[in-house]
């Protein structure tokens, strides 16, 4: 399974981390199959450290209604060029918003505090492209 998270830049093809981050991973592709984050924003864009979106209201405060808690213990626990990773306000509180890496060396201190949960495997420069209130226009799951 992997994503597309289709952009006006383009379509960034996301590999996931099931193995290393399952919770996480199965709260993503079950927002993204209800249709969650079409037409949400890149709310926080940050150039050289990350793009984020996946808030309903667009200003960064909002979620899904839940939270579930942090996987920070897996193998691919490391913020990276393309690492998609959970945005959050305090260990176990994420819900809906996710960030994508412009770098490692802006990222480090993310490692083990955020869960990463995928990598961006194709189209990469797209993240670089992404500005603060650009559109997610939708994100597909496809099964393998």
């Amino acid at each position: 399974m992997h994503a597309e998270l289709h952009t006006d830049y383009g379509v960034m093809k996301i590999e996931f981390y099931e193995k290393d981050a399952p919770n996480t991973v199965a709260n993503f592709v079950k927002l993204a199959k209800e249709g969650y984050y079409n037409g949400l924003t890149f709310h926080r864009v940050i150039p050289d450290f990350v793009v984020q979106g996946g808030c309903p209201l667009g200003t960064g405060s909002g979620g899904p209604g839940y939270t579930i808690k942090c996987e920070l213990n897996g193998d691919n626990q490391y913020h990276d060029r393309g690492v998609l990773s959970m945005a959050h306000a305090g260990r176990d509180t994420g819900g809906s918003q996710f960030f994508i890496c412009h770098n490692r060396r802006n990222t480090q201190h993310l490692d083990r505090n955020h869960t990463c949960y995928g990598k961006v495997i194709e189209n990469v420069d797209i993240v670089d492209q992404i500005k603060q209130g650009d559109k997610i226009i939708k994100i597909l799951i496809i099964e393998n």
